[in-house]
């Protein structure tokens, strides 16, 4: 079958979107086509300015004969700031307040649309840092984990509270949570990951970093590396936090329960991300 250029383009565009910062040979899409190199690469180079110049990602050529071609998915500066602030604005409805400061968040974590704006833009934060998995405990921070492994092609190790029989053999830990200072328990099969591995651990709400710190000890047990760590919400810290180094994308600066309001500020993502990232 010989494709038009026009059906290449179309074909091409879903292959890579379907498949990020997989290495894809000009070959495979040549064979594919029935088309020779220098006309892919004609393609890809029109991809590639179409990509950047909507805000899609990043189209990187790596040369040589172990070469291809590798999309990044990036969102850009402004459409971060849109996923920040349609956030903040859903947030601060007054019928999200839960007893003991916490923000009902289900129904944005059942919103597959939304939740994906949110995987690429914490995706976009560590789109170079090697992330070789994304781990989170159960179960809300189960969603927020699965839509930011989409956009690095990466799998997802979920924390259990409980041993379950269909773990298999399981390593546990116990750690300190929340401000009440109790004392928990995390289990992960030893299946799980393999020694080695650099992990960007996730939540849907960090107050103290209980839970974010009991996950920093379990990547010690299995000799993997910290790679990051990056929270929708984060509270205000009126006490030491557990956590020195994170990302979030809102602050839960204060809340009245007696008056029903919600004070929320941005999170650190631009000050701790970093810069020249988003600046597509």
């Amino acid at each position: 079958m010989k494709w038009k250029r026009s059906e290449r383009l179309v074909d091409m565009t879903r292959h890579l979107l379907e498949n990020p910062h997989t290495l894809i040979s000009l070959t495979y899409f040549s064979t594919r086509y029935a088309a020779a190199k220098s006309s892919i690469s004609e393609d890809l180079g029109i991809l590639k300015e179409t990509f950047e110049e909507s805000g899609t990602g990043r189209l990187v050529t790596i040369s040589g004969a172990a070469g291809g071609i590798k999309y990044i998915p990036l969102a850009s500066k402004e459409e971060i700031q849109q996923v920040i602030d349609s956030l903040m604005e859903e947030l601060a409805q007054s019928d999200r307040l839960l007893p003991g400061g916490y923000l009902y968040m289900t129904d944005l974590l059942g919103n597959p649309k939304f939740l994906d704006r949110i995987g690429k833009v914490i995706a976009t934060a560590f789109f170079d840092a090697g992330i070789d998995a994304i781990m989170t405990v159960a179960t809300k921070g189960i969603p927020i984990a699965h839509a930011i492994a989409r956009h690095l092609n990466v799998p997802v190790i979920v924390v259990r509270r409980d041993s379950r029989v269909t773990e298999g053999s399981t390593v546990s830990i116990n750690y300190v949570s929340g401000s009440a200072r109790r004392i928990q328990t995390m289990v992960l099969s030893k299946r799980s990951m393999q020694s080695g591995q650099k992990v960007l651990l996730t939540d849907d709400f960090m107050k103290v970093g209980g839970t974010i710190h009991g996950m920093k000890s379990l990547l010690s047990e299995f000799n993997c590396e910290l790679g990051g760590v990056a929270v929708l919400v984060e509270a205000e810290h009126p006490e030491e936090i557990l956590v020195d180094d994170y990302l979030s994308l809102i602050k839960l600066h204060a809340v009245d329960e007696k008056h029903r309001k919600i004070e929320l500020e941005e999170g650190n993502y631009f000050s701790k991300g970093g810069n020249e990232k988003w600046n597509m």
